[in-house]
């Protein structure tokens, strides 16, 4: 790589695309002796209308929570046993993911590097919603690696089952 990356940021939604996209990211993480940044975005606009208080419960919220808490604890404990790669924090953000992951969180953390995978979304939802892979690219205040490949590794894979949902 011609430039070393210190603070890497990875955004994960549970897809395939984003898991592939953390694989890599651990794997940049160590080439570069960097901190990786795990994000999980919790879109509450989708709860979000004129009865918005009515459309999601402090409950909901909850669970949602948890179950990101969950699967963020089971990537870290994926990398610390198969990459030993130690040196990774997890946050929960909720709001627009596009927003949060192109500017506020690297700005909060100053990420240089930010790797995602193409799309966590179907074609029907990204005509809907637009890309939040395609807004992060056009207007991230870092660099941005968009991963479209797997980990070649059946192996990887295999382990893998076993620590995310």
């Amino acid at each position: 790589m011609v430039e070393d990356y210190n603070n890497i940021l990875v955004p994960v939604d549970g897809s395939e695309n984003a898991e592939r996209a953390f694989d890599k990211a651990v794997q940049i993480a160590i080439d570069n002796h960097a901190h990786l940044d795990v994000l999980n975005v919790i879109d509450t606009r989708q709860f979000m209308g004129e009865m918005q208080d009515t459309l999601i419960s402090g409950d909901t919220i909850y669970k949602m929570t948890q179950d990101s808490e969950d699967y963020l604890k089971s990537l870290k404990e994926w990398a610390k046993e198969n990459k030993d790669f130690t040196n990774l924090s997890y946050h929960i953000r909720y709001g627009s993911p596009k927003h949060i992951i192109a500017t506020e969180f690297v700005e909060d953390h100053g990420n240089d590097l930010i790797i995602m995978g193409a799309t966590g979304l179907n074609a029907v939802e990204r005509l809907l919603m637009g890309s939040v892979t395609e807004y992060v690219n056009q207007h991230a205040l870092a660099d941005v690696l968009i991963v479209k490949t797997g980990v070649e590794n059946e192996k990887i894979d295999k382990k893998k089952k076993k620590f995310f949902r």
